[in-house]
């Protein structure tokens, strides 16, 4: 790992949304890395326009947040928080299995103790099945769902029962809306795909204005609170035929390819063979992509600042390489930029 190990002080864990601070989503700060002159500039999200070029394009992921924590009830009647992370890989023309995890009442930290065939009862007569620790961890449960009267897909559900899923560094509960982005369309993240978070429609009009591109898919994010050295999860995505012949056409005429967010990238990656060139498709992903593969279609990101040991980082190495990546997040904690789905902005160019 380039970056040293560091720890983000309170201070700059991002408690609130930026508009609860007085600011417009896009005047959060930007730093803005080039990789090719090892350059880093400090400005505000809505300077983007200034860093891309006409015929750049931009990929972003257009999947929704879901209400995903519920609260439920352990056996013995101890309370948790139960959180619907994705739909079991390969299990989700069931319907009724899940990856899911326990909290504490209050999200703030992972509940330890359950036990496989154990219930969590839930609102609206509903109750989950602890079936098995799912991928050999103790954190994440593959779990099989019963929801008698309501034969509809979980999100209806979670619209009456569910609330944003919320970390300890957040010391309020926010509506719903704070946890989308302005291109979500496709219901089915337990957590905010967070890079699209600064994005307003006067920006996204500029950047067309200025000849910027965009294209959409879907990545549906699991949840974040990955444990030290914890690789991603399988997740959901599709890239559609359009998003695809796009890249490959900006790619040929010499523009740049920015994947708004970590998600972005994953999804995209998944499809691109080893020359860069990406075809449609949809399914499971489970691409780790580490500075060893590299990045084969995705020339640069936009991304929030992640917290040490996180294996996003390896990711951002892979875009960044070692030295400027060490450099930004040095910069970053010394210029008090602020951490987590609230907080600022990292451009990574080539």
């Amino acid at each position: 790992m380039s970056v040293p190990a560091f720890d983000v002080p309170r201070a700059l864990e991002a408690h609130e949304p930026p508009e609860a601070r007085g600011l417009a989503r896009d005047e959060v700060r930007l730093m803005v890395a080039a990789r090719s002159e090892v350059s880093v500039e400090h400005a505000r999200f809505r300077d983007l326009p200034k860093h891309l070029r006409p015929g750049d394009l931009l990929v972003v992921n257009v999947s929704a947040t879901l209400p995903a924590a519920v609260p439920g009830t352990l056996e013995d009647r101890e309370p948790v928080e139960l959180r619907f992370a994705t739909a079991a890989p390969d299990l989700e023309l069931h319907g009724s299995w899940w990856i899911v995890e326990l909290r504490s009442p209050d999200g703030t930290r992972p509940h330890r103790g359950a036990r496989s065939g154990e219930r969590v009862a839930l609102p609206g007569d509903t109750s989950v099945e602890l079936v098995a620790p799912y991928a050999g961890g103790a954190r994440l449960w593959l779990a099989r769902i019963s929801i008698p009267t309501h034969p509809a897909p979980l999100r209806v559900y979670l619209a009456v029962h569910g609330h944003p899923i919320r970390y300890g560094y957040v010391d309020r509960e926010w509506p719903l809306e704070a946890y989308q982005t302005a291109f979500a369309t496709e219901p089915g993240s337990a957590e905010m795909p967070s890079a699209g978070r600064p994005f307003t429609p006067e920006l996204i009009a500029t950047l067309a204005a200025r000849g910027v591109l965009v294209a959409p898919l879907v990545l549906h994010t699991g949840v974040s609170s990955l444990e030290r050295d914890e690789a991603p999860y399988p997740e959901r995505y599709a890239v559609p035929e359009e998003t695809a012949r796009l890249v490959n056409a900006v790619r040929w005429w010499g523009g740049r390819v920015i994947a708004v967010g970590t998600t972005a990238v994953r999804a995209l990656e998944t499809v691109a063979d080893e020359a860069g060139s990406v075809s449609a498709g949809e399914g499971w992903t489970r691409l780790v992509v580490s500075p060893e593969r590299g990045l084969r279609a995705v020339d640069g990101l936009i991304t929030g600042w992640h917290e040490p040991e996180a294996s996003h980082l390896r990711l951002l190495e892979a875009a960044a390489g070692p030295e400027l990546l060490e450099r930004c997040y040095a910069e970053a904690l010394r210029e008090g930029y602020l951490w987590h789905e609230f907080g600022d902005s990292h451009l990574i160019l080539p």
